[in-house]
């Protein structure tokens, strides 16, 4: 059996923290709803953190959940590109590889999370009497 290093160890939890840590940041951010009213003069509804959306209500969720999704998408795309530099002999880190598998994999088991919520959530809202 080889030993684990414990650079490479500590290094994968630090990236895991942070992903965390990130993830917390946009839970929190469309969680406050606080600054959702009313413009001053201008007649804008204005979005999540004083975002003002003239367009369609709810633009600041949109493009928060467009940003998390092209997020994921970018998380995948470098673990293929890791995993693929590594089949090819390209690079021999594995641990890096594997680094960015898991990050890509927990982007979107969490994006999956979430859709799962916000469907409930809308199911829920549907079957409520009128």
């Amino acid at each position: 059996m080889s030993s684990v290093n414990m650079n490479s160890l500590m290094a994968a939890r630090n990236a895991i923290l942070n992903q965390n840590n990130a993830l917390q940041d946009i839970a929190s951010k469309s969680a406050n709803l606080s600054g959702i009213g009313q413009g001053p003069q201008t007649g804008k509804t204005s979005g999540i953190g004083g975002v003002e959306s003239s367009g369609a209500p709810g633009g600041a969720f949109a493009a928060q959940l467009t940003d998390a999704i092209q997020e994921v998408n970018r998380l995948q795309v470098t673990a293929k590109d890791n995993m693929t530099a590594y089949q090819m002999g390209e690079t021999n880190d594995v641990a890096a590889v594997m680094l960015s598998k898991h990050k890509a994999s927990i982007g979107f088991e969490s994006t999956l999370q979430a859709r799962n919520k916000l469907l409930s959530a809308y199911k829920d809202i549907m079957n409520m009497p009128v």
